[in-house]
């Protein structure tokens, strides 16, 4: 997070990730929920059998993909819906609009699903058309008439930057209910959250700026690292056919700032060594080229093929650590973080210059946060390492960061008899995998001139009142000796809307270090300076986040529950990671930093956390002043007596 490079992984993830995915109402001047029939659709299916749209009592005809992640995870959704409803006389065609996947994977898709309806690749994007489809998710449900009833969403679960434990508002479903009874659905229009499509015409060659001698670049500079053959990207964008596919998305995530990920509100130049966002004169190139109907250009103007390292970015590790067994990732829904303890069985302390962390199912793992954790102080399991982890991590795997090389003179520690302690976040994308992921270490064989160190500014009382669409907290951490900054990590969960870093000098002169305007819970990125800044001892960081806990917030779980600290997504957290270095610290010793220091132990972060739950200062946490962290804390209780003495969370935590 400071002179080195971090690989993006762009949209592995999404895990709710916000890759090209769009929530966009349906198109008014297309195909309405009106009393127009449309006209007779006979096509050919994936397996070369004939199909009529539209001739069951009902039909739905549902927009899909193979490589978009939010059609992917509808994929359970609709199999579960054909299953329920085709014996009740309802027709289900699926139609894929995007002319560069194999069908091949479309009918591994539709194999694997255990989908029975009729499945037609609509690669000239006619059905589409006729439909008015905006995006690979949308749904259409025809009366027996070939009427639309209802177009837009399948329900309310999966969305452009979320993803619910289970649906709010099953729409699909209703309205199917609905016709069946002859009667009007109660809702005929939602908007689909999904991939754009693009349903306008190939345009002619032979314009200023065209693929080859322009666009070109900017994918290989700013897309592929990501959405490459073996990239943790969902979809590639290697070919002009795969690019002009996208370009009604490309054009949607760029004019919102979606795409490349970048939300730091800086002007320009920019003082951040590793800003993502695009530069004007690409943008408008890009925009230009896709107004222009995707002309392709000359191929002799192309540039040279990039090439991309298909295994570890930082190099050949010294060592590779990796998970004791696969863990189960479920098709659909919501996963719980899994905590899962790694041996390091060394005796000796390491100096650690390279990590990367590579997950083996990357389309379905969110972020992974390493600890480094005394052997035998492993707490109540969950509980104390949660507690631990308000203080830092040792390395991180998140949508925007997954390798770190850092520059010659820094590194950072693993002292003697420790553990590795992965917590992952798992996002099931609509098919059931495994992941097991590892962590390489390249080692510097002596001590360097600095340690790298991070810290945490956070605030574990945070109070979000139901509704609240703009509700502030703020944390603040005194900065004990001089530092400099190399990158800062906001963390939030689905709730967090906007964050800032801050600096506050003695005399109240206030000077702002990041400003994040629109915070992405999905692109958690790192934001590391090109010089790095200089705090005073006695200054203080200020981490204020902003949350929106009402029903205007798609991904929130549930608008009306008051929400605090917690680790899951559905509780929320206030933490904003800085990492830094101390001039003149001697490597490995116990100079203060910001926050606790590790080398002096987990007790110093276990005090400090039971320091701000005893609200009252008696000596003892109970139940409610440790609030939702109760479930986290009692396991420290060890005569039950419903209170906890820093004795007993040292032990349990410890310390």
């Amino acid at each position: 997070m400071s002179s080195f490079r971090y690989v993006l992984p762009c949209a592995a993830i999404l895990p709710a990730i916000g890759v090209f995915y769009a929530t966009r109402p349906a198109n008014a001047d297309n195909v309405e929920t009106t009393a127009t029939a449309l006209p007779v659709i006979n096509r050919t299916t994936i397996d070369g059998k004939a199909v009529s749209i539209g001739t069951g009592k009902l039909t739905v005809v549902a927009l899909t993909g193979t490589t978009c992640p939010v059609a992917k995870r509808y994929g359970p959704t609709l199999a579960a819906l054909e299953k329920t409803y085709s014996a009740r006389g309802v027709q289900f065609v699926y139609i894929n609009p995007t002319d560069s996947e194999p069908t091949s994977d479309m009918r591994a898709a539709k194999t694997r699903l255990g989908l029975k309806g009729s499945y037609v690749h609509d690669k000239t994007k006619e059905i589409a058309k006729t439909l008015g489809a905006t995006t690979t998710t949308e749904v259409f449900l025809l009366n027996s008439e070939r009427k639309v009833i209802y177009r837009g969403a399948v329900d309310d679960q999966y969305g452009v930057t979320y993803s619910k434990s289970k649906p709010g508002n099953n729409y699909l479903a209703r309205a199917i209910d609905a016709g069946l009874k002859g009667a009007a659905p109660t809702v005929t229009k939602t908007s689909a959250p999904g991939c754009v499509l693009d349903l306008s015409d190939v345009a002619p060659i032979q314009k200023p700026v065209t693929y080859h001698n322009r666009i070109s670049r900017i994918i290989q500079e700013n897309c592929l690292p990501c959405h490459r053959p073996g990239g943790v990207g969902p979809f590639t964008l290697d070919s002009f056919s795969k690019v002009k596919d996208r370009a009604a998305m490309i054009k949607f995530v760029v004019n919102n700032k979606q795409m490349p990920p970048w939300f730091a509100a800086d002007a320009k130049p920019s003082k951040w060594k590793n800003d993502r966002s695009l530069s004007e004169a690409d943008k408008r190139d890009l925009l230009t080229w896709i107004d222009s109907k995707t002309p392709l250009g000359d191929a002799k103007e192309a540039p040279a093929p990039v090439t991309f390292n298909p295994d570890w970015q930082i190099g050949k590790p010294d060592e590779i650590y990796q998970l004791p067994a696969p863990i189960a990732i479920k098709a659909d829904g919501f996963m719980e973080y899994q905590n899962v303890i790694v041996p390091l069985n060394s005796t000796k302390d390491r100096w650690v210059k390279g990590i990367e962390i590579i997950p083996t199912a990357r389309q379905v793992v969110h972020h992974i946060l390493v600890f480094v954790v005394p052997k035998g102080q492993r707490g109540g399991g969950r509980s104390a390492e949660n507690i631990e982890g308000l203080n830092g991590y040792f390395a991180i795997y998140v949508p925007g960061n997954s390798s770190i090389m850092y520059p010659d003179g820094l590194a950072k520690q693993i002292p003697a008899n420790s553990d590795l302690r992965f917590q992952i976040h798992y996002t099931p994308n609509g098919e059931a995998t495994t992941d097991q992921s590892k962590i390489g270490f390249i080692y510097s064989e002596t001590p360097p001139k600095h340690e790298v160190r991070t810290a945490g500014v956070s605030n574990v009382f945070i109070n979000i009142p139901p509704g609240a669409d703009n509700h502030k907290e703020v944390a603040t951490v005194t900065v004990p000796s001089d530092v400099e900054v190399l990158s800062f990590l906001p963390h939030m969960h689905v709730r967090g809307k906007a964050c800032r870093y801050d600096v506050v000098s003695p005399d109240g002169k206030r000077e702002t270090l990041l400003d994040v305007p629109r915070y992405d819970f999905n692109w958690q990125l790192s934001y590391e300076y090109a010089k790095w800044k200089k705090l005073e001892k006695g200054q203080k960081i200020e981490f204020s986040v902003w949350f929106d806990n009402s029903d205007k917030n798609p991904a929130n779980p549930d608008p009306t529950k008051r929400v605090r600290w917690g680790d899951q997504t559905y509780e929320e957290m206030h933490l904003g990671y800085v990492e830094y270095i101390v001039p003149g610290a001697t490597p490995g010793g116990d100079t203060p930093g910001i926050g606790a220091r590790r080398r002096q132990g987990v007790a110093n972060v276990v005090e400090a956390t039971f320091g701000r739950l005893d609200r009252n200062s008696d000596g003892f946490v109970t139940a409610s002043e440790a609030g939702s962290m109760w479930d986290q804390v009692r396991a420290a209780d060890a005569n039950n007596d419903g209170k906890v003495t820093l004795d007993e969370a040292k032990k349990a935590f410890g310390g």
